[in-house]
């Protein structure tokens, strides 16, 4: 039995995931420490294919924190997300004078794991102020006041130089 004080973890994992486990990490490393809304948006925005597998699982783990333990879902941070190996399908290509290449056709799991954000660490906003009232204009110094700043001299110019007639 949980106690009250032990936040709930709720995770969700896609095992056999048809991309590399190097391949996947590089989108994970974008959502890890993001909150669910915000993970999601970064997720529809990412060109690269596992995106889409990752934002399965995540959709997944959600889902998973709202029907098993209750919880609000645009609450929820993610606090580890991580791919490991799966097995490696091993296939062949024929090559030119009877050779043959390796194709190795990498596999990962891909496990996301959720907790509830505390209710502390939401930043509350603020009704925007107009610049000129949050900030005081800076004091004149009696410098400035007195006596008008020198101008600075014109840029000289070559003078053209007079050609002798021979």
């Amino acid at each position: 039995m949980a106690r009250a004080d032990t936040p709930q973890l709720v995770r969700a994992e896609a095992k056999f995931v048809r991309t590399s486990a190097r391949k996947a990490r590089l989108v994970l490393d974008h959502i890890r420490g993001r909150t669910v809304p915000e993970a999601r948006t970064v997720l529809a925005f990412t060109p690269r294919a596992a995106a889409t597998d990752i934002e399965k699982v995540l959709r997944s783990a959600v889902a998973n924190a709202e029907a098993n333990h209750g919880l609000d879902g645009d609450r929820l941070v993610i606090v580890k997300a991580y791919a490991n190996e799966g097995p490696t399908l091993k296939r062949w290509k024929t090559r030119a004078r009877g050779r043959v290449n390796r194709i190795f056709k990498r596999t990962c799991h891909i496990t996301i794991v959720l907790e509830q954000a505390p209710q502390a660490a939401r930043p509350q906003r603020r009704a925007a102020k107009p610049a000129a009232e949050s900030a005081p204009a800076p004091a004149e110094t009696p410098a400035e006041t007195e006596a008008p700043a020198e101008e600075k001299p014109k840029r000289r110019t070559r003078k053209k130089t007079e050609e002798v007639p021979a």
